[in-house]
């Protein structure tokens, strides 16, 4: 299994599955690409999932788990987040690679803005986007950024622990759901109780987990996160959609005093077939945008505020980014009008330019 996991790693495959009646398969510049020779067994990926189980109470009574959390490391190597699963009554296994080295702002070549959010004293900010679209190494870097530069107390609440931080002028405490506490939200109930200064949340998933970040953005902590939205008109939506109709109106306004900025990503396929190439869509929280989340009519429009704002402030719409990235020649037209929030209205933009 390390030895396939190696050559994964090897020839650049962000993800490795294992599957009754496949070859592995790896998932290279997005795209699933099968390795040559036998193909599994249920007997295989079975055992591959025995490898990968740490707890023993669980690997006892393998044949009871339908799907499993974890993360596994190989040393010299790289980590991996780890999900198992059962399929046709079969184990199946996915594996996420995650660098042994944590990410820099610098070196993902991230906007300037973000090094900005990052250095905020307090308040929330939400890194969105769909699986896979690097949420985590964007938050990592952002993280590493913190802990180089500022002393502070950064607590990581996550499922499970991806990139490993070590203490640098920071002091990092990094929990793992699952094997050091039971969930989300009992640990962030308790988080406020350790004297964080920075508050990384893996997921905000539920009510409660949101109300919490919340209370702990309003009460003076920086607060980072993700939720699984697109862009940042649907990232308001989801915030509010964890609340009853009652509480939304209370909830804006809370969102309104609290939300720093929220970064959508979305990883495209480079024009020369090397790789994956990050478009991101950057919201700062300006006076407008305080009013157009407070204001239902006009949170919609929150798409024309960014893209008004991008020389005062560094924000930036996925169309704006987009046409960045097809003008530098790191995406085809095709690709780039494919991921635009409105491929008509960007086409003509490009054409207007």
């Amino acid at each position: 299994m390390n030895k396939v996991l190696e050559y994964a790693v090897r020839n650049g495959a962000s993800d490795i599955h294992f599957r009754p009646g496949e070859t592995p398969t790896f998932r290279v510049s997005g795209e699933l690409r099968p390795l040559k020779g036998d193909k599994l067994v249920p007997a295989g990926t079975r055992q591959i999932a025995l490898n990968l189980i740490t707890d023993a109470v669980t690997a006892a009574g393998i044949d009871q788990v339908q799907e499993y959390d974890t993360s596994y490391s190989v040393p010299g190597l790289s980590r991996f987040r780890v999900n198992i699963y059962k399929q046709r009554s079969a184990f199946a296994v996915v594996l996420r690679a995650i660098p042994n080295e944590v990410p820099t702002l610098e070196g993902l070549k991230l906007p300037p803005v973000v090094r900005t959010i990052a250095e905020s004293e307090r308040g929330l900010v939400l890194v969105t986007g769909a699986t896979g679209s690097g949420k985590t190494t964007t938050l990592a870097a952002m993280l590493n950024c913190i802990n180089q530069n500022q002393a502070v107390h950064i607590l990581t609440i996550e499922d499970p622990i991806e990139y490993l931080h070590k203490s640098l002028r920071s002091s990092v405490s990094q929990r793992e759901v699952g094997l050091d506490t039971q969930d989300f939200g009992i640990a962030l109930r308790s988080a406020l109780r350790q004297d964080p200064d920075v508050i990384f949340v893996g997921e905000l998933r539920d009510h409660e987990s949101v109300d919490i970040a919340l209370k702990a953005a309003e009460t003076g902590h920086l607060v980072l996160a993700t939720v699984h939205t697109t862009d940042a008109v649907k990232t308001v939506g989801r915030m509010l959609s964890f609340f009853d109709s009652g509480e939304q109106a209370a909830v804006r306004v809370r969102l309104a005093e609290t939300l720093r900025a929220t970064i959508s990503q979305r990883l495209l396929p480079k024009a020369d077939g090397k790789g994956m190439a990050l478009a991101m869509e950057i919201m700062v929280t300006t006076k407008t945008v305080e009013e157009y989340i407070l204001d239902p009519d006009r949170t919609g429009q929150l798409k024309d505020v960014i893209e008004k704002g991008r020389s005062a402030y560094g924000m930036q719409s996925f169309d704006q980014h987009l046409s960045d990235l097809y003008r530098a020649g790191l995406v085809k037209l095709e690709v780039a009008r494919g991921a635009a929030s409105n491929p008509a209205d960007f086409e003509r933009a490009l054409n207007f330019e």
